[in-house]
């Protein structure tokens, strides 16, 4: 086979992409976040990696230029924001890193639902107020979860619920019509879903409505999945116990949202899977998928783009 040339939309100075070392002696790298030499470059790449981790538009642009492109590959698990009209029209397979950051992810639900089982809040303001307060709590035994997208992220809550003895409600792709009589079930609900044109807005006022007011939702999915203004209304109302968001419509979240003021609300700057070494995982999986690809494997993590996910 002849030499693969791997095009690399990142700082060459960056210590993270440490992990591609290794491809050096499999292929001619060319690491770069120059947009002319990019462009100048694109269409000898053989396989495109969206490597500085941010928006898509360099990608996107670079991608339109990468006329001999065979795969091109973005690290992230969301797709949202890579997706453009050419790359969904394109034959050329793109793979992401869904699946690469579940169990953090996985971990920080359970987190989320200790939080408010225990109602450690009042712990915590108890502690700041010196006062030895001891009061009755719940435990996560026996208590219902309901887990809105159950793909890699999905099936990582599930794995850690279980340990701890809850009752596991799932709904998948194609099972909207089933959402209101899951929430109106559940303790918990995780929100585990990409965002595509079906999942946009799937939970409403409507949808909230039917949980019940001991009820508590998660977000680590994406935020415009949750109509942002029926939560607030939701919360505020306290018609549902609570919420824990890791994701937001607008990111940051402003200083002047109202939900900084909120007492039933955990929040999380969208750091949930924010590990240490979460770019070298994400390109370690890359490697691994890299020589999948150059032996002639199939290449896994393959994104159904008009899906978007």
């Amino acid at each position: 086979m002849p030499e693969l040339t791997l095009l690399v939309i990142a700082d060459p100075a960056a210590t993270y992409l440490t992990p591609l070392a290794p491809l050096a002696g499999k292929a001619r790298m060319i690491v770069t976040n120059d947009r002319e030499e990019l462009l100048r470059l694109a269409p000898q790449a053989d396989v495109l990696l969206n490597g500085d981790f941010r928006s898509g538009a360099l990608f996107q642009e670079t991608f339109r230029h990468a006329t001999n492109l065979r795969w091109a590959h973005s690290p992230a698990a969301g797709v949202e924001k890579v997706l453009s009209k050419e790359i969904i029209e394109s034959p050329v397979p793109l793979t992401n890193g869904r699946g690469v950051f579940a169990r953090p992810l996985g971990e920080w639900i359970v987190g989320a639902m200790l939080f408010f089982t225990y109602d450690m809040r009042r712990n915590l303001d108890d502690q700041r107020g010196r006062r030895w307060n001891p009061v009755t709590h719940g435990e996560l035994y026996g208590q219902t979860l309901a887990i809105i997208g159950h793909g890699a992220i999905g099936r990582a809550v599930e794995e850690r619920a279980r340990a701890f003895g809850m009752k596991i409600l799932t709904l998948r792709r194609g099972e909207s019509g089933k959402l209101r009589e899951v929430l109106s079930q559940c303790d918990f609900a995780a929100v585990c879903a990409p965002l595509t044109a079906e999942t946009r807005g799937m939970i409403g006022a409507a949808e909230l409505a039917a949980m019940t007011p001991t009820a508590v939702i998660m977000n680590v999915g994406r935020g415009p999945v949750i109509d942002e203004k029926a939560l607030l209304r939701a919360l505020q109302a306290k018609s549902i116990k609570g919420a824990a968001l890791d994701v937001f419509e607008t990111e940051p979240l402003p200083p002047d949202s109202p939900f900084w003021d909120l007492d039933n609300v955990l929040i999380s700057p969208h750091a949930a899977d924010f590990l240490p070494d979460l770019r070298e995982r994400a390109l370690e999986f890359f490697v691994e998928n890299f020589d999948r690809f150059s032996k002639g494997e199939p290449l896994e993590n393959v994104v159904d783009k008009h899906a978007g996910y």
